[in-house]
């Protein structure tokens, strides 16, 4: 048999990288800081500016104005509402900020099926969730802690107690860290269990918003029967109820539970280890999501 001749290489100018690889660690920094700046809609359509843009303005101006009233009013010592109470009191707008962003972290990927291009770069799956994971919380700690913020500023220019303002401002940080944490990781994990945008958006405030309407309800019924001993455990069976009875427990916080009391010390430290549990357990279901997801 004669030997094929049509074969041919034509050379059509490709050349080989000769930079730097610069391995996991960029692609994981990368990663990270697109998808926190993506979270705030930088870098993205002035559309996807919005509503982050929108809901953290509608965030910081509760703040503006209690530091306006607390300078106005003559004879104040101090803010007319706790740090550690800030957040509790405008979980509605947090909830809402988080149904519009984890979603369109992660539900892109899985609906365009692109986590495989990731994987298939120096990058490997515990890379990928700790980017998303950190970017979320991070965004939410910027939406939560500006306020905070604002409002420590506030109370230094009304020369306010500078101790006692600063140990209320550092424990509302913390309160508000353990926040955004528990609550990336249940919203990520809510908007990786379906590609559908939509549905991601409707399953996280279902999370957040159900279960706090349930235990409130319940709690209230405990509280008119006489039941009070129920109340601090009924609140482990809520994200905004968890981080309500630690910042009370061990924060300094005033409850919102009925009756204003908190859990005590012992079961504060309860509410703390399920918080972690949560975290946890948010962070092993995505890594397990997404190694079906990078096949």
């Amino acid at each position: 048999m004669a030997p094929d001749t049509s074969t041919q290489i034509h050379n059509i100018g490709y050349r080989s990288y000769e930079g730097a690889r610069l391995g996991r660690a960029y692609a994981r920094k990368s990663l990270f800081s697109q998808s926190l700046r993506g979270a705030y809609g930088l870098g993205r359509s002035a559309k996807s500016k919005v509503l982050p843009m929108l809901l953290f303005a509608v965030m910081c101006v509760p703040a503006l104005i209690i530091v306006a009233v607390a300078i106005a009013v003559p004879g104040s010592t101090s803010l007319p509402i706790k740090y550690t109470t800030y957040a509790l009191t405008t979980q509605v707008i947090i909830g809402l900020y988080l149904a519009s962003q984890a979603p369109q972290s992660v539900s892109r990927d899985l609906r365009f099926k692109t986590v495989p291009l990731y994987f298939s770069r120096p990058i490997e799956r515990i890379d990928y969730v700790l980017a998303k994971f950190a970017a979320m919380a991070s965004a939410l700690f910027i939406l939560t802690a500006t306020p905070l913020l604002i409002m420590w500023i506030g109370s230094l220019l009304a020369k306010f107690d500078f101790a006692d303002q600063t140990k209320g401002f550092a424990q509302g940080l913390v309160s508000v860290l353990l926040l955004s944490v528990l609550f990336a990781g249940l919203g990520l994990i809510t908007a990786a269990l379906t590609p559908r945008r939509g549905f991601g958006v409707a399953a996280i405030i279902a999370v957040l918003l159900i279960p706090f309407g349930a235990v409130t309800a319940v709690q209230g019924i405990a509280y008119s029967t006489g039941s009070t001993g129920a109340i601090e455990w009924m609140g482990l069976f809520s994200p905004i109820s968890l981080i309500d009875g630690i910042q009370a427990a061990f924060l300094g916080g005033t409850s919102a539970f009925p009756g204003g009391d908190g859990p005590s010390a012992g079961v504060g430290f309860v509410y703390l280890l399920v918080v972690l549990a949560l975290i946890a357990g948010s962070y092993a279901a995505l890594m397990a999501r997404y190694r079906k997801a990078g096949l």
